[in-house]
């Protein structure tokens, strides 16, 4: 192990923050860069190296995460990068956007502050970078198979680089105008800049990986014509249909799904704009929901310069400690101040809109909106609660119902579906049509990205046994394991 008085010796310390007032004039990293390098020793020997690691299980990759603080302890940043690398392909993404669900099982975390897994993390894979540590890995052979894959976010990347590894020639098709899915246009350059993809791209496209932009599957290109062209096709075309809020007022310009909202801020930072088609600036901003994508749309407003930010969540404020229906391993419903939070704004909890009212130009103004509380287990409005909040803009980010129905790529294939809407699989991933598989959130349904690694991972095991009739890539998952879902 580490240190075996490191938990005793050192408190948790996390990595800090650029100030508010500087980091809102840009949209660099809200992190101070180098910050954690000094600590990260120290964080990593409070590592008790568990007789049972509950870390592992709490990480639907089974991360290593003993051995890696270990060697972060002894500051071999090779040896932890190749460790890290042994089950994760994009640890710098999941250091950066994963809630952590293996500190939540930390066993230092039943009494204690747990381990700053997530930071050991990101420091290792940012000194590998920096050290040269990550290299292209390309395959010894070639298979003489072709695999599509369906989709360039997480899950899709996963499962691109496992399969071009194996030796199969592998394309990647996409329909947006560059690679990354939800990770270039749906998280903000202030959570992850995108230079972190366009290297990992750089490193895929050297093992032999070929991607294939702007074309959408089902409507550029029929999913028939092209499951005739390869061997195999891989789906991790995510959940991308947004759950919608059919009140009065909907179709007033200044309502927007987060997705036509978070994009275009994106696109300004990759040069396509000067100034977002749909920004901000001025505007009395409304949120409707209180989870990640809302904070998003919270800390994007701020950077524009929004005149204020309302966050409405229709769920009661979680507590600040593990309720018993949550306990430790699992992972809790917490009240989470994220950077965007800190930055300014006002949550509003347990409130439910009932309708938008605009001006004689159709536009936004005012939100209308109501207390709510829990009566016989439904949400209930309490009467004598009404009230308007100004709102010049409106983004809603209520989650996600399902994979895309309206290109035809599940029609065209002739996929089966699940009870929750989501593509149907089996044990290995595999879909009702043989040679097709799923992977990620259009099989999973809404998750995360430490989800979609681990799915896209698996995948492509059961994409190599299809093909080759055996395989030597792991799987992490199966897709029924839900034990520590999130």
């Amino acid at each position: 192990m580490a240190d075996p008085k490191g938990f005793l010796n050192h408190g948790r310390e996390v990595a800090k923050s650029r100030p508010v007032d500087v980091r809102l004039k840009d949209w660099n990293e809200v992190y101070v860069p180098g910050s954690l390098l000094p600590i990260i020793s120290k964080q990593a020997s409070r590592c008790m190296d568990c007789g049972i690691p509950f870390c592992h299980n709490g990480c639907p990759l089974g991360n290593l995460i003993p051995e890696w603080n270990d060697y972060a302890y002894r500051e071999d940043w090779a040896a932890a990068s190749e460790r890290l690398h042994a089950t994760n392909n994009f640890p710098e993404f999941t250091g950066r956007l994963c809630p952590a669900p293996c500190e939540s099982a930390c066993v230092l975390g039943i009494n204690q502050p747990a381990v700053t897994i997530k930071n050991v993390e990101v420091s290792i894979i940012d000194k590998a970078w920096d050290s040269g540590d990550v290299a292209p890995q390309a395959p010894e052979r070639l298979s003489g198979k072709t695999v599509a894959v369906i989709g360039s976010g997480p899950a899709g990347l996963a499962a691109a680089q496992q399969l071009t590894r194996a030796g199969h020639t592998v394309a990647v098709y996409e329909r947006a105008d560059r690679i990354g899915g939800l990770l270039r246009y749906g998280i903000p350059e202030f959570k992850m800049e995108k230079r972190h993809i366009n290297r990992r791209i750089e490193q895929m496209r050297a093992e032999g990986t070929r991607f294939r932009t702007g074309i959408e599957i089902g409507r550029d290109l029929k999913a028939t014509d092209l499951k005739k062209r390869y061997d195999a096709v891989v789906i991790a075309a995510g959940a991308t249909t947004a759950r919608d809020l059919p009140v009065p007022g909907r179709e007033l310009k200044g309502v927007y799904q987060a997705m036509e909202y978070l994009p275009l801020a994106n696109k300004v930072q990759e040069g396509d704009y000067v100034v977002s088609p749909i920004s901000a600036e001025g505007k009395h901003v409304v949120v409707i929901g209180g989870g990640d994508t809302g904070a998003d749309c919270v800390g994007t407003a701020h950077r524009q310069g929004a005149a204020s930010v309302t966050q409405l969540e229709i769920m009661p404020r979680p507590g600040e400690e593990r309720n018993p229906g949550q306990p430790w391993p699992t992972f809790p419903m917490l009240y989470k101040v994220t950077s965007a939070h800190e930055e300014g704004g006002e949550r509003v909890y347990s409130v439910s809109t009932t309708h938008f009212e605009g001006d004689e130009d159709g536009n936004v103004q005012w939100l209308h909106l109501t207390e709510v509380e829990f009566i016989e287990g439904r949400l209930t409005p309490k009467p004598g609660t009404e009230r308007k909040i100004p709102a010049q803009l409106v983004t809603l980010a209520m989650g996600f119902t399902g994979t895309d129905r309206e290109n035809g790529l599940v029609e065209q294939f002739g996929l089966e579906l699940d009870e929750r809407g989501n593509i149907a699989r089996d044990a290995e991933f595999q879909t009702n049509v043989p040679g097709v598989f799923v992977a990620g959130d259009a099989g999973r349904g809404q998750s995360l990205i430490v989800w979609a690694i681990a799915e896209g991972r698996s995948a492509a095991r059961g994409t190599d046994r299809f093909l080759a009739g055996a395989s030597e890539l792991p799987a992490p998952i199966r897709p029924t394991d839900r034990s520590l879902m999130v």
